[in-house]
């Protein structure tokens, strides 16, 4: 049975900001968990144009999550079941995602998202009809409130206490009681995830295990945006632009994969030493 299920996540910053922040969180994550055995090969990453979308950037990925393969999932697949194929059309302020899995041919999970300056208000941002409407669920998740769980647990819980956390450089925080209906800027991600795994015995627990899986990356990726606020806040998109293309070749690089530019020295050329140095501090911080 197909899930459908919006999860929609409150940021205190505004549309432009969580546009660099976004990125900044992407790139930096990417680089905690890509090593030589597991993490992320970035396959392409470039400029498109369409109808449905318009101009936006383009990306390719493999994820590779061995480590994290639930128990139960291990007994039924190898562990290299959790090798995911990413597809993502980013034409901000809309994205969209589609993710698959050459072990589960059938399995689909597409993300698309809406990002509205409001505090999570608004009902039918993707243009449901009925009858998606009425198989819907909504769920609003607090950035101020950690979850712990098994996927918190493998896909890392950060420390950030937002009952505390004041930004040094935004004047930002902290996050109390009732925060989102207060908070200017705000905005909001809207992530309507569809998720389809048509396999009798274990289809329904494996989209219940990966929604709970997305969940617990919503939660930790926007609890890093804001809590790196004093690390992303003040960067121009050209400067994010540059840092995100320059991580992409050390990701590869880690995981022993060819770098997206013909090859390491082409990436040493493109950037500057300067732009090195900010990649490994994003690294590093």
């Amino acid at each position: 049975m197909v899930q459908l299920k919006e999860f929609r996540i409150v940021m205190p910053m505004s549309l432009e900001e969580y546009q660099v922040a976004q990125m900044y969180m992407v790139m930096k994550m990417q680089q905690q968990s890509t090593n030589g055995d597991e993490g992320v090969e970035v396959l392409e990453n470039k400029r498109f144009q369409d109808d449905v979308f318009g101009k936006g950037q383009y990306t390719s990925k493999v994820y590779r999550l061995q480590s994290k393969a639930p128990a139960w999932l291990t007994t039924i697949a190898p562990k290299d079941a959790l090798v995911m194929q990413e597809e993502a059309w980013n034409a901000y302020p809309r994205c969209k995602t589609v993710i698959k899995c050459p072990y589960f041919t059938k399995f689909s999970l597409t993300i698309e998202t809406v990002h509205r300056a409001d505090n999570g208000t608004s009902e039918n941002v993707h243009g449901l009809n009925e009858e998606q409407l009425a198989t819907r669920q909504v769920e609003i998740i607090d950035i101020a409130s950690a979850e712990t769980d098994y996927w918190s647990y493998a896909i890392g819980s950060s420390s950030f206490d937002f009952s505390k956390f004041k930004s040094t450089k935004s004047g930002r925080g902290p996050l109390l009681h009732g925060w989102k209906d207060n908070c200017r800027p705000v905005m909001t991600a809207y992530k309507l995830v569809t998720i389809d795994a048509p396999y009798w015995g274990f289809g329904y627990r494996l989209e219940q295990a990966l929604l709970a899986g997305e969940k617990a990356l919503f939660i930790e990726s926007h609890r890093n945006c804001f809590g790196w606020i004093d690390e992303w806040f003040g960067l121009t998109m050209q400067q994010i632009r540059e840092l995100e293309q320059q991580g992409d070749c050390l990701l590869n690089e880690k995981i022993g994969k060819p770098v997206l530019l013909t090859d390491a020295a082409d990436c040493e050329q493109r950037f500057t030493h300067s732009n090195e140095r900010q990649v490994q501090q994003v690294v590093h911080t």
